[in-house]
């Protein structure tokens, strides 16, 4: 593979980080999902988002018959780890929008659906915001044992259920909602559809599900005979599960890219503090265990960068990648965890301290990671989900089921 990134590229890069000097306040800083939390950072990120959609960026890899702008897989990736870098609020617009929900419907949905939807994303407005309903409390990691149910009544699905962790959900217009609809099927991942949901809906309840870091991005969302058009199935009924493969596969590829934006900003924060730190008369970068660590991790980083640059390449070669997201996925997982715990131990004390306190550390960024990390390694499925694809598509190990 050739790992010299496109020209074009870099000259987006540096179009990216004036954006972001000129558009963010000085001291921003947003750990992953938190853009979602409080209402002025909620509106923050939604008026980048419409400067984002009026510079062409929003929706920059989408083809441009769908109102993208037909950018290269290179200037993709290079706009979203700078995204991630600067922590850029409002690229995604809601959980799933950008990177899985329109170029699933630009493949699988119908032409009123494309019409409809695909524009209001582009647009960077509100009315495109969107969320994802996999999970339940019973189906995680098992997602084909999902409960949440419809029964077809007319021109109309009447749906029953819960969903778990829903991220956005009490932000988004729309839910992109996996549903039961033949609880006989022989298979359990026949009998699976998927749905366009107006989170308007009647019936509809959200409860805030507060992580570690005490942020509002995830959600209990409950249907209560949720009447939704029957126009709204997305593709064929029961064959939602491929459909659902297809947006996961597109969720663990384009989500890597952002990550190592943001991991990279703070390796480079945390060598900053390093330096200005004095420990018993030195600078705490001049003590030879942490460099060392700090040279792992740079490593790791830097393994990391390449597996992107690998599946990058081959996209732009016409080559699909198959295992190669969940490869990287499950490297990313234990970065963060080795990361944040070597971050954690760098800051000591400090690193127990409210976020808002004026005795936290790099402006909270260390603990931000570290205590969202758990989620980001569950989301999208776990390790050992990333696992067994790697086993079946590259290793050739049989299904132990």
């Amino acid at each position: 593979m050739d790992f010299q990134i496109p020209e074009e590229a870099e000259t987006l890069r540096k179009d990216v980080r004036e954006f972001a000097k000129a558009e963010l306040p000085e001291d921003w800083v947003a750990g992953i999902l938190e853009e979602e939390s409080r209402d002025e950072d909620w509106a923050f990120a939604m008026s980048i988002s419409k400067k984002l959609a009026q510079k062409g960026w929003l929706t920059m890899a989408w083809p441009k018959e769908y109102g993208g702008g037909g950018a290269s897989h290179w200037e993709q990736f290079v706009y979203r780890e700078e995204a991630g870098y600067w922590s850029i609020p409002g690229t995604g617009m809601g959980i799933g929008a950008i990177d899985w929900v329109g170029p699933c419907l630009m493949l699988f949905g119908n032409d009123e659906q494309r019409k409809k939807y695909i524009p209001l994303i582009a647009s960077g407005e509100p009315d495109g915001v969107w969320c994802t309903g996999y999970s339940e409390p019973n189906a995680g990691s098992d997602f084909a044992n999902i409960q949440t149910s419809v029964v077809k009544e007319g021109n109309s699905y009447l749906v029953n259920g819960q969903k778990l962790w829903t991220s956005c959900a009490h932000r988004a217009r729309w839910c992109w909602l996996a549903v039961r609809t033949d609880p006989n099927a022989k298979k359990k991942q026949h009998g699976i559809s998927l749905l366009i949901v107006d989170m308007k809906s009647p019936g509809i309840t959200i409860r805030p599900l507060y992580n570690h870091a005490g942020f509002h991005s995830f959600n209990e969302v409950f249907f209560d005979n949720v009447r939704v058009p029957a126009e709204n199935l997305v593709g064929d009924e029961n064959r939602g599960w491929y459909y659902l493969m297809q947006a996961l596969s597109f969720e663990r590829h384009t989500a890597f890219p952002q990550a190592l934006g943001t991991c990279r900003r703070v390796f480079d924060e945390l060598a900053s503090y390093v330096k200005r730190r004095i420990e018993d008369g030195k600078p705490l970068s001049q003590d030879p265990i942490v460099r060392r660590r700090f040279a792992e991790i740079a490593v790791e980083l830097e393994v990391m960068k390449v597996l992107s640059y690998e599946i990058t390449w081959k996209a732009d070669q016409g080559i699909i990648p198959i295992y190669e997201s969940s490869r990287n996925k499950a490297f990313l997982d234990r970065l963060l965890e080795r990361f944040s715990i070597f971050g954690m131990q760098i800051i000591g004390a400090y690193s127990q301290v409210d976020l808002d306190s004026r005795w936290t550390k790099l402006q909270g960024r260390m603990q931000r990671l570290y205590l969202t990390f758990p989620g980001l390694a569950c989301a999208g499925g776990t390790s050992e989900i990333q696992k067994n694809i790697i086993g079946q598509f590259k290793l050739g190990l049989p299904r132990s089921y």
